[in-house]
């Protein structure tokens, strides 16, 4: 961690306006860290807005705050403002600035802002004046956690912003069963549930409440794309544009889909491929000592968590299709 919890204290406390970003696709812990740390910098009198570089999944919009969400891809010339007028800028569950794409990436390097930057994951790039960068927690949520009562303001915390934090943990760590859960994760999901969180509502909504197309999508997805490979541990589910038109797909209605591959008896390492506008989106997931975000890194300019990772392809979706039927193979030599 780069310099003190004092001297981010002194410019937030001086700040006129502040601006929290996070990545791409962002996810639950993307949003739920965002908006607990929005939450918390309202609470302490301090203007604060939230810029994603695209939107979020609507199983997310339940969570208080998320009409104040700005997208960065629907109104660049209004966040590109914000951005630049900011004096603290937040760099929340990424860590380089490819991950919130080309434009944004640009406005945020070229910030004079105080740039901070509190996240869980690999190799972080310096873009950062103060860091907060810890490979072993399951979750950014959990860093917003030990960043507030960094700050010495745990009593702050209320249910609201534990509705964030506990959006992240539940999300980023596969529901608490993912190998970078530790007792801290439970010590900090209790506190929340203490302070009055209702946690059963937050998995409710989450995780109950499904459209019929999504669940179509599911259906479809594990009856007919669903396959293991040949003499590998490895499974896997591709979807075309084509199909996912056909079912109406929506923003999110993929998401967890690589998990029931990788749940499949026998198998250590998973991939769901599918077909976007121009690029092909890749999703990993692994058990034990497969290390899916080196494979992401080497093949599919892509990065994450040991066990979680995404990648990207610029070829067509059959290239990408053949490429990674020929590279997991090597994979598992």
């Amino acid at each position: 961690m780069k310099n003190t919890f004092e001297e981010v204290e002194r410019k937030l406390v001086n700040a006129s306006s502040v601006v929290i970003t996070s990545h791409q696709s962002p996810d639950g812990d993307a949003v739920g860290s965002s908006l607990a740390l929005y939450h918390y910098l309202l609470k302490k009198g301090i203007k604060v807005a939230v810029i994603l570089p695209d939107k979020f999944p609507p199983f997310l919009k339940w969570m208080g705050g998320t009409e104040q969400i700005k997208t960065f891809d629907e109104d660049p010339a209004s966040c590109n403002h914000l951005i630049d007028q900011a004096d603290v800028l937040f760099i929340l569950d990424y860590n380089d600035p490819k991950r919130v794409g080309e434009d944004m990436g640009r406005s945020i390097t070229n910030s004079s802002a105080y740039k901070v930057m509190i996240d869980h994951h690999l190799n972080p790039t310096d873009m950062a004046n103060w860091m907060m960068s810890d490979t072993n927690s399951c979750s950014t949520a959990q860093l917003i956690y030990e960043f507030v009562c960094g700050l010495r303001d745990e009593e702050k915390m209320d249910s609201q912003i534990g509705e964030g934090i506990y959006t992240g943990l539940v999300t980023d760590s596969g529901s608490f069963r993912f190998p970078s859960v530790d007792a801290r994760t439970h010590e900090i999901a209790a506190a929340l549930i203490r302070k009055g969180l209702n946690h059963s509502r937050i998995h409710e909504s989450l995780f109950d409440v499904n459209s019929l197309n999504r669940l179509k999508l599911l259906g479809y997805s594990l009856s007919e794309k669903l396959k293991v490979l040949p003499n590998i541990p490895v499974a896997v589910i591709y979807l075309s544009k084509k199909e996912l038109d056909e079912l109406d797909n929506q923003k999110g209605s993929t998401e967890g889909l690589v998990n029931y591959a990788l749940s499949v008896e026998g198998i250590q390492m998973a991939a769901f491929i599918k077909e976007d506008v121009n690029k092909v989106k890749l999703s990993f997931r692994s058990k034990g000592d497969v290390a899916v975000n080196e494979f992401s890194a080497k093949h599919f300019s892509g990065g994450g968590h040991k066990n979680a990772a995404g990648g990207v392809s610029f070829d067509s979706f059959d290239e990408t299709i053949k490429k990674f039927e020929n590279v997991i193979y090597e994979f598992w030599k």
